[in-house]
């Protein structure tokens, strides 16, 4: 593997998308000097894989899992930790005929245990026939892989020392399936997703078409993990498939050092980098002032948002504190996509910066309408949301009421699209695709917004609203006023609905605290609960807990129902860890 970091500029003729399989994509890629770039922590460069090196690397060991006997289009599952192995094991699978099943690498779902309990039901949900993990991650998949039929299990090296086949190499193709893709949730709930090589090209195309536009001279940078849809497609496929170099450093390192992501793309003159919200506000966070004068951002021209409601206040935060190190706010994109559509649906205008769109909260929470204000004397009553812009080439959209109707522009309901990047549904799951999925092609998307003018504003997740009195309340506007007190940091806060002692609904937030005095931690509940009746005009139960107790799902995204589900149980035990109000009590 070369060591030389590929070069900015191709040497090949711009290819922007319009391939018919990711094999075509990559022949064509390797015939240029481009490639992926691995980084440590520190920004430190480490290894280069050359699209290239990548293909003949994947080429040859298709040939060794094609030894395996695998039928054309069986699962092979790997855990998709951010390393130059795990890209040439996934076009491996390409090559071979074979479905590549990325699996988390996460080892923060709460414990070793809970984590091998998600593989093993990945694994015998997609019915892996091997699987493959780097070193560090055999043993979990080992044990999670007990009793299961797969025919060969081990890291890298094991697959490269099995015989290669004599067979012809018959690789996927515009009809067949490029990979499942699982999303994110509980171990219960989450499904995989069949990405389609057709639905998959066709949204790589429109996104370096309309949502990037690619050009000449674009470098990705990316700390996203690559078992997560904007992680993987968005950076490794995606610069692929337009001949761009990318550099990586590994979401782990990022966690510790989010200001070596700035670095890096410092260092590197990077022109493309996406992050979901807390990723800029970790980085807000952690600056220090001397620290701003090594950076120099003015290369970065989409600075791309998505992966969870976009929050305006914490990217503005982020626009202001790296202005001086020649960070453009305009650079700002907002997105909107989901596995479903392999990733992307909408992407807001490059070159303009966030839309905030400035709506009455309560007009949105009585009568789903997002009537617009300019001003008001009480800031309480405003609801900001960013617009996450136009629908790409070939999207339908419609936002719909709970019988299904179509509404007109600001009525809130969820969000159906439709279109050829709409994948066809969850692997050996029809119930489950029948649920989201109609027979003429309409994606129940499960989340809720509104249009303007032709563009979407995502409000939230349908199963996160909170219905308290026939109100319809968001739990972003609960957990901000937590984000807001001093004692809180960041996203420490998840808002749910709890069934009441009369039977209805009522609001209650956990809350992750530092403060062990227990005379600070009650004055915190009783001013977190007076501004939520005041500014939201609802009671709502309080739980202070510890730092890192709020569960995530694998991607990182907070889980509010997981959240729920623990405060529940813990109401449930002899001494829950909960400050109330004695009002509420």
């Amino acid at each position: 593997m070369d060591t030389t970091v590929t070069p900015t500029d191709a040497t090949l003729p711009l290819r922007i998308g319009g391939f018919t399989s990711l094999a075509e994509a990559l022949d064509y890629a390797a015939r240029g000097s481009t490639g992926y770039n691995f980084h440590s922590g520190r920004a430190e460069h480490y290894a280069t894989l050359t699209y290239s090196d990548l293909r003949a690397g994947a080429l040859d060991l298709a040939c060794r899992l094609s030894g395996l006997g695998l039928a054309r289009g069986a699962r092979v599952a790997f855990v998709a930790d951010t390393n130059p192995d795990v890209i040439r094991f996934f076009f491996a699978c390409q090559y071979a005929g074979v479905v590549p099943v990325p699996l988390s690498a996460s080892l923060h779902l709460g414990s070793q245990r809970a984590y091998v309990t998600q593989l093993r039901h990945l694994l015998a949900s997609c019915g892996a026939e091997a699987a493959m993990a780097p070193p560090a991650f055999l043993p979990y998949v080992k044990q999670a892989a007990e009793g299961l039929p797969l025919r060969f299990l081990g890291e890298p090296a094991a697959f490269d020392d099995l015989a290669a086949s004599g067979e012809e190499l018959r690789a996927l193709g515009p009809e067949d399936t490029a990979y499942l893709q699982y999303t994110s949730g509980t171990t219960r709930s989450v499904r995989g997703v069949v990405v389609t090589q057709a639905a998959l090209m066709n949204n790589l195309t429109g996104i370096l078409n309309h949502g990037l536009a690619i050009r000449a001279g674009d470098r990705a940078v990316s700390w996203l993990p690559y078992y997560h849809d904007m992680g993987f497609v968005g950076f490794v496929l995606a610069p692929m498939a337009s001949q761009v170099s990318v550099d990586y450093m590994s979401p782990t390192e990022f966690a510790k050092r989010p200001l070596q992501w700035l670095t890096l793309i410092s260092k590197t003159r990077g022109t493309i980098a996406f992050s979901p919200t807390f990723g800029y506000e970790l980085c807000a966070q952690r600056l220090r002032g001397e620290e701003i004068e090594r950076l120099d951002l003015s290369a970065w021209r989409v600075a791309g948002v998505g992966a969870e409601m976009v929050r305006p206040d914490a990217l503005e935060q982020f626009a202001d504190r790296f202005a001086a190190a020649g960070f453009d706010r305009r650079a700002f994109v907002a997105c909107y996509g989901m596995a479903e559509c392999s990733l992307a649906v909408s992407f807001s205008p490059l070159d303009t910066g966030l839309r905030v769109d400035r709506i009455d909260r309560v007009r949105l929470a009585e009568s789903r309408i997002a009537l617009p204000i300019d001003d008001t004397p009480a800031d309480a009553e405003v609801g900001r949301f960013v617009n996450c812009g136009q629908a790409l080439p070939g999207f339908e959209v419609e936002v719909r009421d709970e019988e299904g109707h179509a509404l007109p522009a600001r009525r809130c309901g969820t969000v159906f699209v439709r279109g050829p990047s709409v994948n066809p549904g969850y692997f050996a799951d029809t119930a489950a695709t029948d649920e989201v999925l109609s027979p003429d092609g309409w994606l129940d998307t499960g989340d809720l917004g509104y249009r303007v003018g032709g563009s979407l504003v995502i409000t939230g997740r349908r199963k996160d609203l909170l219905i308290i009195n026939g109100r319809n309340i968001w739990p972003q506007d609960l957990e901000y006023i937590a984000a807001q007190q001093a004692e809180v940091r960041g996203r420490a806060a998840a808002a749910f609905s709890v069934p009441a002692p009369g039977g209805e609904e009522m609001a209650a937030m956990v809350v992750q605290c530092r403060v062990a005095d227990p005379a600070q931690r009650a004055a915190l509940v009783e001013r977190l609960q007076t501004a939520i009746l005041e500014e939201i005009g609802v009671r709502c139960l309080i739980e202070l807990v510890p730092p890192h107790t709020l569960p995530r799902t694998s991607s990182g995204k907070l889980s509010r129902a997981g959240a729920r589900a623990d405060f529940l149980q813990r109401l449930q035990g002899a001494a829950p860890p909960v400050a109330w109000s004695p009002r509420l009590r």
